[in-house]
């Protein structure tokens, strides 16, 4: 059996790469949900739905990348904490406005609840608004 960890590694380095939904699912129950407190993820409800949205940042984003700083896992709680830096600049097509040439660099953390070995619930903790603003979109 994998560990919760190893799956949310795996699943971090899908969903990062811009798999979408088909890359991640296999980490993760078919109905799991998604929360963050970020203007751009309001409407966000499924982990389906966040995967395929960092998917979608490639196009006006082709460069992004990130930075892994912390992976923890919290066995009491059957959860794991990842914590990185999101590096990206607007040169592509797709975004709210033309290509600005604009870049950031964003702290975040995603928490994974799982329910046995596959990610139930996950949790988005991000500036989202500083992230626009540096990149021209806000």
């Amino acid at each position: 059996m994998t560990s919760i960890v190893e799956t949310a590694k795996e699943f971090f380095t899908a969903c990062e790469a811009g798999k979408g939904w088909d890359g991640c699912k296999a980490f993760c129950k078919a109905d799991a949900t998604f929360s963050a407190q970020a203007e751009p993820l309001i409407e966000v409800k499924t982990l389906q739905q966040y995967t395929d949205w960092m998917k979608g940042l490639y196009t006006p984003l082709p460069n992004a990348s990130y930075d892994i700083k912390s992976f923890a896992v919290d066995q009491e709680r059957n959860n794991v904490a990842a914590y990185a830096v999101f590096s990206a600049t607007n040169s592509g097509p797709g975004g709210p406005s033309a290509p600005t040439g604009k870049s950031t660099r964003t702290d975040y953390v995603y928490v994974m609840q799982f329910q046995g070995d596959k990610i139930s619930h996950m949790t988005k903790i991000w500036n989202a608004g500083m992230a626009l603003r540096e990149l021209g979109w806000a």
